[in-house]
């Protein structure tokens, strides 16, 4: 896929899908994204053919195993998402830059600005509900939830060269669920402190005086 062949509409939704890709898995993106064009599953726009660099291939796919396993950990998956705050999105800004390198100097910015904003959005949301799930006494969830983060970042890694607008609508609608599911989240605990406080107050106001 040549970039000077896309149009605005399609490049601006092959970084959405990148981004989003990248902010719930930057390891799994960039070196799904370097085998498959190694192996020609996907044509690299210009500007992003380094990622299939074998060195390239070699270090992401060493720390994608890393991630694999540290992001299953119930309590630690948290500390490593934290640090990688400073990881996921720096890199989906830099993949947009990358396949924005032949635009106008604003559409440049533009672009590189939006790959960073959507991987922003899915870490926040990956990170936020990994807070909610990790207190569960089983770790079965953390296993689950981590699975289908991988799964989703190589499979909107693949789509976003090949059905970019369906795969930008994929991580708009993932990001939505997740949103909602938080939305929900923090009224059910909002509800139960609300009635644990309420519950609690007639058991004080109706305990004896110690006088």
């Amino acid at each position: 896929m040549n970039a000077l062949a896309m149009s605005p509409t399609t490049l601006a939704s092959m970084v959405i899908a990148l981004g989003f890709a990248a902010g719930l898995n930057v390891y799994a993106t960039v070196f799904s994204l370097g085998v498959m064009a190694r192996l020609h599953w996907v044509a690299l726009p210009s500007g992003l053919e380094s990622v299939g660099n074998p060195w390239i291939i070699g270090a992401s796919g060493a720390l994608f195993a890393m991630e694999f396993f540290a992001d299953k950990i119930p309590g630690f998956d948290l500390i490593w998402n934290a640090v990688h705050t400073f990881i996921r999105i720096p890199v989906a800004a830099v993949l947009a830059y990358a396949a924005g390198s032949h635009l106008t100097p604003e559409a440049h910015l533009l672009i590189t600005c939006l790959g960073a904003v959507v991987a922003t959005l899915a870490h926040g949301s990956k990170t936020a509900v990994r807070v909610a799930v990790t207190p569960s006494p089983e770790p079965l969830s953390n296993i689950a939830l981590s699975g289908a983060e991988d799964v989703a970042a190589i499979g909107l890694t693949y789509g976003a060269l090949h059905f970019a607008l369906i795969a930008a609508g994929v991580a708009a609608a993932i990001g939505a669920a997740a949103m909602v599911m938080l939305w929900l989240g923090w009224k059910t605990l909002r509800f139960g402190f609300r009635r644990a406080f309420l519950n609690g107050e007639p058991t004080r106001a109706s305990s004896p005086n110690p006088a």
